[in-house]
């Protein structure tokens, strides 16, 4: 067995524990709602980009169905969104908000390079850590927008519901 096959299963086996530890039982409709925001996304802008070959993923899963990695675009990505969104600093302040944005899409941007330094999980071909960084900022934003919309939440709600 590879290291990337290797990777791809932690990362699986990681995500997967991540959700039953972090999300609350009484969240569990709300986290649903997000993933599936996020993966409808993830999954679009990931086969864009790889059929256009800004990115390459020589390993995958699903390798015959398509050239996007069906691991990080339609399971850790909107995972992860699930997490952010369910424990966004909603009553803090923007300069907090913001800073929230930048640790998550620099951390999961990290990790990227550092997987595509290293692995043969994902090749960059026309593309740079930047475009990442970007793409993660604008579909998490879109994603809690959307949870606010969906769920016709006020700040206060919010958070009052996330203490229950």
């Amino acid at each position: 067995m590879s290291k990337e096959v290797i990777i791809l299963i932690v990362a699986w086996f990681i995500t997967i524990n991540m959700l039953v530890l972090l999300v609350p039982k009484n969240k569990i409709r709300e986290a649903q709602v997000i993933f599936l925001f996020k993966q409808l996304l993830s999954w679009l802008l990931g086969l864009i980009v790889a059929q256009y070959k800004l990115i390459e993923y020589p390993v995958r899963l699903f390798s015959y169905a398509n050239k996007a990695s069906f691991t990080f675009e339609f399971f850790i990505f909107p995972a992860l969104c699930v997490v952010f969104v369910l424990y966004y600093p909603e009553r803090k302040s923007h300069t907090r908000q913001f800073m929230y944005y930048l640790y998550f899409c620099t951390a999961i941007t990290t990790l990227e390079i550092f997987l595509e330094k290293y692995t043969n999980v994902i090749g960059y071909i026309h593309w740079a850590w930047y475009l990442t960084w970007i793409t993660l900022f604008l579909t998490f934003y879109a994603s809690r927008k959307y949870y606010v919309w969906f769920f016709r939440l006020k700040p206060k709600e919010k958070v009052a519901d996330l203490e229950k």
